[in-house]
């Protein structure tokens, strides 16, 4: 049996750290899906359109993943449950990022909620490599809204993305 894993979040930038969760999430599952959680109480700095396109052009350029790894991901939103997400794709895992001991707290208790939901889906705790830790996606772009320098946070391709909406 196949094994799918997502990887769920917002992405609102995609940073270096969520591309090095997706190359080592590879590792674990035969194929992965990036799933952009669209949240209407949040207002995101990109569209859901322009997020996906913005992952799929950071996984082509990203020289760390090969060939075949690139084809065995895929990009897509969702604006439901996640569980109901999860079951409409067949995933059987979920992929979480932990950068500190405050995410554990509040993953910990969502990974509860979603395995009474639905017991066959588990939940996998990677914790961000030591480079990735302190990057947030909400940092990123509270540096950025202050002509800070964000190149070496997220893709090349993003942070183009970035500067064209801040217009420097």
């Amino acid at each position: 049996m196949k094994r799918i894993a997502l990887y769920p979040g917002s992405f609102d930038p995609l940073t270096n750290g969520h591309l090095d969760i997706m190359r080592r999430s590879l590792s674990i599952c035969d194929s992965l899906i990036v799933g952009i959680a669209i949240n209407k109480q949040k207002k995101p700095f990109f569209t859901v359109e322009e997020r996906i396109n913005l992952i799929k052009d950071a996984i082509n350029e990203n020289k760390t993943l090969n060939k075949e790894n690139k084809s065995n991901i895929s990009v897509k939103s969702f604006d439901s449950l996640l569980i109901n997400f999860s079951k409409e794709n067949y995933v059987s895992m979920i992929i979480r990022g932990l950068r500190v001991v405050s995410d554990f707290d509040y993953e910990f208790q969502m990974a509860g909620m979603n395995s009474r939901l639905s017991a066959n889906i588990q939940t996998i705790f990677l914790m961000a490599s030591e480079n990735n830790q302190f990057i947030a996606s909400r940092f990123v772009k509270e540096v950025a809204s202050l002509n800070g320098d964000i190149s070496s946070f997220v893709p090349k391709n993003v942070y183009k993305a970035i500067k064209q909406k801040f217009n420097y």
